[in-house]
């Protein structure tokens, strides 16, 4: 059972790719909050006994049937509601008001103008001020339930923001989640601590003791194996789990021979000798570019790698004996790319080695104390755990390792060259001191050789991507606006040095519509 803070927030999800920053603004305001798929809210709702609920967005329409709704005990609970975009038509609907196709259809900037005063605006938006808003809608409100009234409208939504005082069921037709909407976060944030009344104190500090109880109630006196991939998110997995349980608790770290350059001796020595935790390395380099052979395609490498994984874990847990659980550094932008979490019509990215479960032969069940958390608060929590900065400021890896990033057949040659590459751009990247206003930066080995010069004579070698990105939690993400002399400085040192290599190209794309890692 999880054990969460007394007061929080229940985020009931039909289906946006952006609920998960829902979540974020929400624990920004120091509150606690889950995401429950909209099928499953009422067990949530019993379980968190939440003192507000948010109702996200969603890719459906809620003039069709067949459309989710939101479980009629929410509005019965005696708490307040906000729904936002989705969630305010569905309200709307369930309470007596219409939905209808909208014939001024909103995507991108708009503009609301402030009408009557609420408690949603207390102390960030006033009567007559006009506020820009992010919209993404084909339907619209256009009939509203008895109690309700409008507060904002924008030129396509009459009923831009909707209000209930006496409920406190609130509903607005725009994002407040997504940075399109300056004022967004402050109104979530007015939401959960001026009308839910809840006193923003939840902490990661917080979150730590309370996944500690959480990993103990889990597993008692049993013990735990923990995969170490070598990223972040497994480092501080292991250390959470071990403060929980000691040495019931042996990490197993599968060198695939996937790593970068000399970060498999790091992972032994930060375990082995700063945390003295147990850690059996297997050296699994031929095991995983033997059974990479021949692919390509990107699903398929990712499938293998992580079946193979698991396979390792499995034989290393019948040579250890005795283990009941397997612990995995999961985190939601995994789960959110991975699967449709919302048991609605979210569209599946791409599948993560670390998510989806074990397979049934596997007798261990799954550790996963990340699951809720984004990238930036993993790191958070690491800090909290007295892991090495740097260590816990490194950029994310992918548990597939250098396999995605190098599109077409992965072999050792290619790692190989793979590795110095990515290590010249890191030290470049940390030479100039752009190393943590960075979220990620790699190079990417392409299937394509290209014609150059050297010296006198002509080459035909492998072309190097290089990808840079901010982001604050790696569901969106914006390229890194390099000047051309480091640029070019770097691509000098890669075409020098990196044998196989004779020529660099940097990659200008966003998430969305790319996503950060090429597969």
């Amino acid at each position: 059972m999880t054990v969460q803070p007394q007061d929080c927030i229940l985020i009931i999800d039909f289906g946006s790719q952006v609920t998960q920053l829902i979540a974020r603004r929400v624990r920004e305001a120091g509150v606690y909050c889950e995401i429950a798929p909209f099928g499953s809210a009422e067990a949530a709702l019993d379980r968190l006994r939440p003192k507000g609920v948010i109702l996200s967005g969603g890719p459906a329409s809620v003039t069709l049937e067949e459309s989710p709704r939101t479980p009629q005990r929410v509005f019965e609970a005696g708490v307040p509601v906000l729904g936002i975009c989705y969630g305010q038509q569905t309200m709307a609907a369930q309470l007596g008001g219409r939905v209808s196709p909208s014939d001024h259809r909103e995507f991108g900037r708009a503009f609301v103008e402030v009408v009557e005063h609420s408690a949603l605006f207390d102390g960030v938006w006033q009567v007559g001020e006009k506020h820009q808003v992010w919209m993404s809608h084909g339907d619209r409100v256009d009939t509203l339930p008895d109690g309700f009234r409008i507060i904002a409208h924008s030129e396509g939504a009459p009923y831009a923001a909707t209000a209930d005082e006496a409920r406190r069921f609130y509903g607005v037709q725009f994002h407040p989640e997504v940075v399109h909407t300056p004022d967004g976060a402050r109104l979530i944030a007015n939401f959960v601590r001026h009308v839910c009344g809840l006193a923003g104190d939840w902490t990661m500090a917080g979150f730590r003791d309370a996944k500690i109880a959480e990993i103990r109630e889990q597993v008692g006196k049993s013990r735990v194996i923990c995969g170490l991939s070598g990223g972040v998110d497994s480092a501080v997995a292991a250390v959470l789990i071990h403060e929980a349980i000691g040495d019931q608790l042996t990490c197993v770290f599968v060198d695939h021979g996937l790593m970068r350059l000399g970060e498999a001796e790091q992972v032994v020595s930060l375990f082995r000798e700063h945390y003295g935790i147990p850690l059996v390395h297997v050296e699994a380099e031929r095991l995983f570019l033997d059974g990479l052979k021949g692919l390509t395609d990107p699903e398929a490498k990712r499938k293998f790698i992580g079946k193979t994984f698991i396979d390792v874990f499995d034989e290393e847990a019948r040579r250890i004996g005795g283990a009941d659980f397997l612990a995995q550094g999961t985190l939601y932008p995994d789960v959110i790319e991975s699967v449709s979490f919302t048991g609605g019509p979210s569209v599946t990215i791409k599948s993560h080695h670390n998510v989806g479960g074990l397979p049934e032969r596997m007798k261990m069940a799954l550790v996963e104390p990340l699951r809720e958390l984004f990238k930036d608060e993993v790191r958070e929590l690491g800090r909290e755990l007295g892991l090495p900065e740097a260590f816990v400021g490194r950029h994310p890896f992918p548990g597939p390792g250098l396999a995605i990033r190098i599109p077409g057949e992965v072999t050792k040659e290619r790692c190989d060259i793979l590795r110095k590459a990515d290590a010249v751009y890191l030290e470049e990247i940390r030479k100039a001191g752009l190393y943590d206003a960075i979220w990620q930066a790699f190079a990417v080995l392409l299937p394509v050789r290209t014609v150059g010069v050297m010296g006198d004579g002509r080459t035909y070698d492998s072309v190097c991507a290089l990808r840079a990105v901010t982001s604050v939690d790696g569901m969106t993400a914006d390229i890194y606006p390099f000047d051309a002399a480091f640029l070019s400085a770097v691509a000098t040192r890669i075409v020098n040095e990196v044998k196989g290599i004779n020529r660099v190209v940097y990659d200008y794309t966003s998430k969305p519509p790319g996503t950060i890692e090429w597969e």
